[in-house]
């Protein structure tokens, strides 16, 4: 395999990424993931999102930040055939790794139900399924489709 860049994301990243997006979380992705809303974050939260590159080509990323208080991580993705060499783990203890610096000692990441392979991953990373609480969302409409 050839060797594996972990690097900061960048706004310079977006469309690379999001067409990774699409073929690895597309489920996922709504109006927070349009290009004007991942710049944002970015901005919010230099340095804390990475990308993963082989040979010049985004291959799996990262998107982490915090509110002050608490660690996110969202659409963590490795391209499938990339997968199952230690991409993902790198990214994700480099997340927690700059979370941490930042102060951040808890750090939450939401799965999908059925994301049996991606539960698992996060437990082997020390990552505990919660059982006391519920995950509620509120999204103010508006007019704008999907990314």
């Amino acid at each position: 395999m050839s060797e594996v860049l972990i690097r900061a994301m960048t706004k310079e990243d977006y469309e690379e990424v999001f067409a990774m997006w699409q073929i690895t979380s597309k489920r996922a992705l709504s109006n927070a993931d349009r290009k004007e809303e991942i710049e944002r974050y970015l901005e919010r939260n230099k340095g804390l999102s990475q990308v993963a590159v082989i040979n010049g080509r985004i291959v799996g990323t990262v998107l982490a930040g915090h509110d002050g208080r608490r660690g996110y991580i969202h659409h963590m993705a490795v391209l499938p055939e990339h997968r199952r060499k230690g991409i993902a783990k790198t990214l994700a203890t480099t997340a927690i790794d700059k979370l941490t610096k930042e102060g951040i000692v808890k750090t939450h990441i939401l799965t999908y139900c059925d994301n049996l392979i991606g539960q698992s991953f996060w437990s082997s990373l020390g990552f505990i399924r919660r059982s006391d609480v519920y995950d509620y969302s509120y999204e103010i409409p508006t007019e704008r489709s999907e990314p």
